[in-house]
């Protein structure tokens, strides 16, 4: 099933094949996507199934560079890529994102972001590193609300460091898993359903509190109806 759902990917949207197709220049190649899609609205890239399967590479000696200097520009990319996307905010808002049909800059994402990063604070710079299209947009977000950039550049430094390095050695340590060999493909493929449940919980959780609010609200009106009576 899943090497079934990775046939309909497009290549460039496979991590094999692109690291593969990269050869010698597969490390910068990755500092690149990971560049654009943690702040250059470009948010369909394969992300997290990217630094594991960069992880995997280097421990079967396909990419040879140093893991501690494969996740040192990893991370320096990751945080690079945010902070364009913080300035991108700063200078142009939120008014790219106009159009409910365009292919990628929808109004719907910026205002997920938005609910996202009012629910968590400074610390969502952190958390949106695990949830694919809201870690691209959410830079944006933090810009276009003119965040205090010691703060941004704080806390999305921190998000950097715990996911490029984070996913990458997870990738490395797998990477003599012989299973792993074996099914590759599925592998990342999993990888990229997991990387999606953080969303599909918070979709979960906020319906839930909308149903709470909505109960409580109830509960609170009743005795004021009461008092209003007597």
């Amino acid at each position: 099933m899943l090497v079934q759902l990775a046939m309909l990917m497009p290549n460039w949207m496979d991590p094999e094949f692109l690291l593969n197709w990269l050869g010698d220049w597969a490390l910068w190649g990755t500092l690149v996507v990971v560049f654009i899609e943690c702040g250059v609205l470009f948010p369909i890239l394969p992300g997290d199934s990217l630094l594991f399967a960069v992880g995997l590479f280097i421990a079967r000696g396909s990419i040879d560079v140093p893991l501690w200097l494969a996740c040192v520009l990893l991370t320096a990319a990751a945080f690079l890529g945010n902070v364009s996307g913080y300035y991108i905010g700063r200078v142009l808002g939120t008014s790219l994102f106009t159009n409910p049909n365009a292919r990628f800059l929808k109004p719907k994402y910026i205002e997920q972001t938005h609910e996202f990063f009012e629910r968590y604070g400074p610390r969502a710079l952190v958390l949106a590193r695990f949830v694919p299209i809201v870690r691209t947009f959410i830079t944006i977000v933090a810009g276009a609300g003119k965040m205090d950039p010691k703060k941004f550049f704080l806390w999305t430094g921190v998000g950097a460091v715990i996911w490029a390095p984070g996913i990458t050695l997870l990738g490395h340590a797998l990477g003599n898993v012989e299973f792993i060999h074996a099914h590759l493909e599925s592998a990342l493929i999993l990888l990229v359903f997991i990387s999606l449940i953080p969303m599909g919980v918070e979709v979960l959780l906020s319906r839930r509190r909308n149903k709470a609010a909505g109960g409580d609200g109830a509960k609170h009106a009743a005795p004021k109806h009461a008092a209003t009576k007597d």
